[in-house]
């Protein structure tokens, strides 16, 4: 994950909590407005929940569900998180695609994965442990049978919405955004290591500790103002499914696990959710993403399973040693 670090700078504040299982932090450059600040994140967060949770059955998603086929009218904010999530199927070709919920399901991916960690019983996940089935037989693109004009929304019922990761990134956006606008000052909101800024940042710009896990190579890089990061990580997310151990991001050519050639990869962009696109595809795409990260001019550092890193467009080089 991406974390930040604030050394030296005397007027920022800071707060932590857990949601949807991951750790949520908040980071201002005026200490006085944190708790107002805070407020705006959490209901930020609720609204995105409320509106595309696929864990709840009481979301608009959830309830609106049997009435997609035909056509259903949306909210604003559920319009606003499928619209991204296709922005982000459009960028990447297809490698992101937001229409892999029933695969998550067959999965057991069904509820917050704490639960489902607990219901499986993984405790040590291992990279070489994880099983990918491979298929030769790809199907169609869900993500181009999804319609959204204006706020209607239709798409066959045999799909359904999986809009976690975007939302993610789009409610980092949202909160960074609203938090600037609202208390006037500098701000960054992270979610689960799906980093957005709005506002002034310090002196120096945000300074971010790049790492996955303990034993992966770390990197402090800075962020700019108004800049976003975010990381993909095939370490985190794994649990047992029917005896064997799988991981939450998916090819959605056959709705089943990527092969893990990259512990991590972590995207800056003007936006998370441009962050988090890129960062989900560059795990898809593979080895073929390194090149195609450096023909778009995405600012990437990979890390490998035998934890070398690979960077592309304006990522800073790594130092030696680490």
């Amino acid at each position: 994950m991406s974390n930040l670090t604030t050394s030296g700078i005397e007027r920022i504040a800071q707060t932590n909590w857990i949601v949807w299982g991951l750790e949520a932090s908040l980071t201002v450059t005026d200490a006085s407005v944190l708790n107002a600040a805070e407020e705006i994140v959490r209901e930020v967060i609720a609204q995105v929940d409320a509106a595309g949770s696929r864990f709840r059955p009481d979301s608009e998603l959830a309830k609106l569900q049997p009435e997609l086929a035909s056509g259903a009218t949306v909210s604003s904010t559920l319009a606003l998180l499928v619209a991204g999530a296709l922005d982000a199927a459009r960028w990447t070709d297809g490698a992101v695609d937001p229409t892999l919920g029933r695969d998550m399901d067959s999965l057991g991916y069904d509820r917050d994965l704490k639960e489902v960690k607990l219901r499986s019983g993984l405790k040590h996940p291992s990279a070489s442990s994880v099983v990918v089935q491979v298929r030769t037989i790809g199907r169609a693109p869900g993500w181009e049978r999804v319609k959204l004009t204006g706020r209607t929304l239709q798409m066959p019922q045999t799909l359904r919405l999986d809009l976690g990761a975007t939302a993610k990134a789009i409610a980092a956006d949202m909160a960074a955004d609203r938090v600037a606008a609202t208390l006037g000052t500098g701000v960054l909101v992270s979610l689960g290591g799906d980093i957005a800024t709005a506002g002034p940042a310090p002196l120096g710009g945000w300074q971010v500790l790049v790492q996955d896990l303990a034993q992966d190579p770390w990197q402090q890089v800075g962020l700019a103002a108004g800049h976003a990061m975010a990381t993909s990580s095939t370490q985190k997310r794994r649990w047992v499914q029917n005896g064997k151990e799988v991981h939450h991001i998916l090819d959605p050519r056959f709705g089943t696990p990527v092969e893990p050639v990259w512990r991590s990869v972590t995207v800056a962009a003007p936006t998370c959710l441009q962050a988090n696109a890129y960062s989900t595809a560059g795990i898809v795409r593979g080895f073929g993403a390194v090149d195609w990260f450096k023909a778009a001019g995405v600012a990437a550092r990979f890390v490998d399973q035998q934890h070398r890193v690979v960077t592309t467009g304006g990522w800073p080089a790594p130092e030696l040693g680490r």
